[in-house]
């Protein structure tokens, strides 16, 4: 038998039949090491678990509620659900996160819940941000969640995988996400679907955890079930002979700052062919690019400047640790200074469900990981996607900029 991909051999290892050899295509019931929820998906999931008989879930020590969506609450019937998860928690005994503490995905990382190796369901899309940890991870609906909940197991199609290999090094001026923009673009939004992807290549070698997670974190962009930057320490790795269902180069000498443009992540081309395009809005946030790398990046050109008349900037660190570190650079007061507006930690303005919607026909160049229409909030809104530098350059121009303009990149 040939060797095996990441995804395989978490798999198997999680398996209830865990001396079966497993491949892509096989369907396994597997038990789980740990399971999130937030405060957009938990009340129907506890719903689901209480119609299902259950009475306790499997471990308490190994699921942990987080509000983050919709937090402080903006209305009450978002109230009443965040007052039913607190009850829920308490008297199951689960480790609750208050909102403000930030985004889910940012918490977990922080807060070391996860191992290399660990199968992890998320009721949130986004999930596979913890494939950075080498942790299979994924989302799944509500009613999934409540039977893993009850029962501590859950089954899996085992995934076919993609190999990603990133070639050569970044130039001035591109980041992680200028990376996942392009492989978004080249494997198509639904190139990957229930397909794991695997990437690796010098430049992740050397890469930082922020870089890394941010690739994770915009697989499921690419329909991918989970997906895994294999750098030297990520804890798990696939056999020499893993099989692959397709290999993907992208040549990182080659590359410029990239956007996705509206509505579609896979509709990526260079910020120059895009750079007349007048933006009204920016957001610097999200479990994608929300970190304090982030942050850094676009204070580094924005400090001591203004931002253009008519542009709106809003900035949501990814978590209540992000902004403490954000104030105790100064990298804040520099935001801040610029014009920009800071938010609570947490998803509201990214998803739409609290503050920053934009207006009919309003452009808006985000940070975040998603342009659909209805994202942010209106469906009548155009969204790009960027670099937290391409952000910022942009937003001192008025229009969308290649950072690379600037006396901070030539």
């Amino acid at each position: 038998m040939s060797g095996r991909t990441i995804a395989e051999k978490i798999l198997q290892n999680h398996s209830v039949k865990k001396g079966e050899p497993v491949k892509a295509g096989d369907i396994l019931f597997c038990t789980v090491d740990f399971l999130m929820s937030h405060d957009a998906t938990a009340p129907m999931a506890i719903k689901a678990f209480e119609n299902m008989g259950g009475t306790k879930i499997f471990d308490p020590s190994k699921m942990v509620l987080i509000l983050d969506h919709a937090t402080p609450a903006p209305y009450e019937r978002i109230a009443n659900l965040q007052s039913m998860m607190r009850s829920f928690a308490k008297e199951q005994n689960i480790k609750f996160i208050e909102g403000g503490e930030g985004v889910c995905h940012q918490i977990v990382v922080e807060q070391g819940f996860l191992k290399p190796g660990e199968l992890v369901l998320g009721t949130d899309s986004h999930t596979c941000t913890y494939g950075a940890l080498g942790v299979f991870a994924t989302g799944v609906g509500s009613t999934d969640m409540a039977a893993a909940m009850y029962t501590g197991k859950s089954w899996f199609k085992v995934p076919e995988t993609i190999k990603v290999t990133l070639k050569g090094s970044l130039r001035r001026g591109c980041s992680a996400k200028d990376v996942i923009l392009k492989t978004a673009g080249v494997i198509g939004a639904d190139g990957a679907n229930y397909r794991s992807i695997e990437f690796y290549g010098e430049w992740i070698d050397s890469a930082s955890l922020s870089d890394r997670l941010t690739l994770a974190n915009m697989v499921v962009e690419m329909g991918a079930k989970c997906g895994f930057p294999c750098s030297p320490d990520l804890g798990v790795c696939a056999d020499d002979d893993a099989q692959y269902l397709m290999n993907v180069e992208i040549d990182l000498d080659a590359l410029s700052p990239m956007v996705a443009r509206p509505h579609a992540v896979d509709d990526v081309c260079s910020v120059s062919e895009v750079n007349d395009v007048v933006i009204h809005q920016a957001f610097l946030g999200s479990c994608t690019n929300g970190r304090i790398e982030d942050l850094r990046e676009a204070a580094k050109i924005l400090k001591g400047k203004k931002i253009a008349d008519g542009v709106r900037l809003i900035i949501a660190p990814a978590s209540r640790q992000v902004m403490l570190k954000a104030m105790e650079e100064g990298v804040l007061q520099s935001l801040i200074e610029a014009g920009g507006a800071v938010f609570t930690p947490g998803c509201g303005v990214c998803v739409g469900t609290h503050g920053g919607v934009p207006a009919d026909g309003e452009v808006v160049l985000s940070s975040s990981n998603r342009n659909f229409k209805g994202r942010m909030g209106n469906n009548k809104a155009l969204i790009y996607l960027a670099s937290p530098a391409t952000i910022a350059a942009s937003v001192l121009k008025g229009r969308i900029t290649d950072p690379r303009e600037l006396e901070e990149y030539r």
